[in-house]
């Protein structure tokens, strides 16, 4: 079999044996991640395995730097990815994402111990580490609206010290309604 039918066929075994899972994503036909822990929780983790042009030949991308894994120490990180390295190199030329997402999750809590009981990053300095080009960024003006004496005179008549326009501003002249078309008078029985 070549390794795009090795694929397809892989493909559709994840999909079927993860099927209704949450915690599992096929983010394209080549990508897919699968989360580990209590969503949310400090401690849980988010694997990205990539397949390349000769996957099973060749080992997969694993991706660990994904925003959901900020709060993961680089001691976790790189375990994890050692260990998987590791494993996969055992099981070249053969389908193995499904092997290694379950190795990973028996393996998890040894993972996780790893992680040091520091507080998360706060996403104030995740943000903080972004850094925006400010050449890069246009500043969109919108030219202020310019009125006359006239229309700025009629606009503060309309409205109240507040700023605001008067109670019942939009109401109906109920007694001018009601004499356009107030009752008819019927023409008593003759």
């Amino acid at each position: 079999m070549s390794n795009s039918e090795l694929q397809e066929e892989e493909k559709e075994v994840l999909l079927s044996i993860y099927d209704g899972d949450a915690a599992f994503k096929q983010v394209t036909p080549t990508v897919y991640q699968y989360k580990y822990g209590e969503d949310g929780s400090s401690k849980s983790l988010l694997l990205e395995v990539s397949w390349g042009e000769n996957y099973p030949s060749e080992k997969p991308v694993f991706n660990m730097d994904t925003f959901y894994n900020n709060q993961l120490s680089t001691a976790v990180k790189s375990a994890v990815i050692k260990y998987l390295n590791e494993e996969a190199e055992q099981w070249l030329e053969s389908p193995m994402t499904y092997t290694l997402f379950e190795g990973l999750k028996e393996k998890f809590d040894e993972f996780i111990s790893i992680q040091e009981e520091a507080p998360p990053v706060k996403i104030e300095e995740a943000v903080s580490k972004l850094s925006i080009e400010p050449e890069n960024v246009k500043k969109v003006v919108v030219p202020k609206e310019q009125l006359s004496k006239a229309q700025k005179r009629k606009m503060w008549d309309r409205v109240d010290n507040k700023g605001e326009k008067p109670r019942g501003w939009n109401w109906v002249d109920i007694i001018k309604h009601l004499s356009q078309s107030g009752m008819k008078e019927s023409n008593p029985a003759s």
